[in-house]
């Protein structure tokens, strides 16, 4: 039992933690419960392992942070699974087997609307009878519509429905990344296995596979060996698979022997629902009447209706004040400019080339130094996220270079967002600087 000190302090560290990243702040965190704080340590006992994770990958900084700041002191942060079962008698938490899942991407947690309503349905069947229905499936749409949300609330149902079956998730960049390494390794014979033993394949992003001969070749067996034993295939991109560029004509034709279902951008009333479904999961109360203006407001995808209650939230937590229409305009004035705004390549090219001090044909060569490459990719990743540019016409304008590769580098450069606080930082000033060119 710890003390009600050690339980006030530990509410105080929420509360902190809450401030300090708002972006990944939950309303579950209330189920969180203190163990210890002694020697420099602070134990939480968290009751599901999806949450676990999410914890230990999003938010260790945080709380390490807000503990400091509630305490003084240095003190490591410890986070432990406490559901039944769960905990050796060491009192370390045991790890279950299978993919990292998100907590929030289940099918409770999904908004369904007009535009992604057979794609949802679809899931769902095949969550209740895994390879008897739509295999395979192949999910497509612009990026931020919620093609990973259901592809992780598949497998939030299969391992709740079915402890023991074998599911893979992951990105088709991590798995040619790692059929590479098996063959570095001379390991392919593991490799084979892994994945032509699963119950459950998932893979996102599958347009990954354009131009990569040897994974194609791969896939396309890993695909048969599946499909023949009945098992389940899931498979997600940013177009349909005819559209895929450099994609070998078995492997198009296999991806829709099943079901390809199309995800649109939401309506009003769904990217409504969206909001009061994501501020509900972060413990905010927002009104209809907020919730209407930053729909009208933001319309490309639920990334952006993350960003913008994101941004709503965070100026309530540091004024302490309830979210009103009044804040929620506040918080969205430099967004709504910015949309309104007609950003173009150009002056996303001429903010990055002057900060990295490189030259536009720097940017347009074929130089892979990380001194050019990463100025390249940022300008790619704001180009997607700024201006309504298609990956081709951002390629272009940058050496011409193909969709996939602008792909790729929206990728890389979201994941070292999400990842490193330095990158975020950079991203955001950058993002400033443009809007302040376009403003003056």
């Amino acid at each position: 039992m710890v003390s009600r000190e050690v339980e006030a302090i530990f509410a105080r560290v929420l509360d902190h933690v809450r401030t300090l990243d708002p972006a990944h702040a939950r309303r579950w965190f209330e189920d969180l419960h203190v163990l210890r704080l002694d020697g420099g340590s602070l134990g939480i006992g968290c009751p599901d392992q999806a949450q676990l994770e999410y914890l230990q990958d999003q938010c260790k900084e945080a709380f390490i942070r807000a503990v400091q700041q509630v305490t003084g002191h240095m003190v490591v942060v410890e986070f432990q699974l406490t559901s039944p079962g769960a905990v050796g008698a060491t009192g370390q938490s045991v790890a279950t087997l299978g993919p990292r899942l998100h907590p929030d991407y289940t099918f409770d947690n999904f908004v369904v609307g007009p535009s992604n309503r057979l794609a949802h349905a679809s899931c769902v069947a095949i969550s209740q009878s895994l390879g008897a229905t739509y295999n395979p499936l192949f999910l497509y749409g612009s990026s931020g519509l919620g093609k990973t949300h259901l592809l992780h609330a598949v497998c939030h149902q299969v391992r709740r429905a079915a402890g023991g079956a074998v599911i893979e998730l992951l990105t088709c960049e991590d798995f040619v990344n790692r059929f590479i390494r098996a063959i570095e390794e001379g390991n392919q014979a593991w490799f084979q296995s892994q994945f032509r033993g699963a119950d459950l394949l998932v893979i996102d992003d599958i347009q990954f596979l354009s131009d990569r001969e040897h994974s194609q070749e791969e896939f396309f067996h890993t695909f048969n060996a599946l499909y023949n034993n009945g098992k389940q295939i899931i498979l997600s991109a940013d177009s349909p698979p005819t559209e895929i560029p450099a994609l070998e004509a078995r492997l198009v034709s296999r991806f829709n022997w099943g079901l390809v279902a199309r995800i649109d951008p939401p309506s009003f009333e769904t990217r409504v629902a969206i909001l009061q479904k994501k501020a509900d999961l972060r413990g905010v109360d927002i009104t209809d009447e907020v919730a209407e203006y930053v729909a009208r407001h933001v319309q490309a995808n639920i990334r952006e209706l993350e960003g913008a209650l994101t941004t709503i939230y965070a100026l309530a937590m540091t004024e302490r004040q309830s979210i009103s229409l009044a804040l929620a305009q506040r918080a969205m004035e430099g967004q709504i400019k910015l949309a309104s705004r007609n950003i173009t390549i150009t002056d996303i090219i001429a903010v990055v080339t002057r900060h990295f001090n490189v030259r536009l044909a720097d940017l347009q060569s074929k130089r892979r130094s990380q001194s050019i490459t990463e100025p390249r990719q940022i300008c790619m990743y704001l180009a997607r996220a700024l201006t309504r540019h298609s990956l081709e016409e951002i390629g272009g304008h940058l050496g011409g270079r193909d969709h996939t590769t602008v792909m790729h580098a929206c990728t890389k450069i979201t994941g070292a967002r999400e990842a490193d606080p330095k990158m975020k930082a950079l991203l955001d000033e950058l993002t400033k600087q443009i809007t302040q060119a376009m403003q003056s």
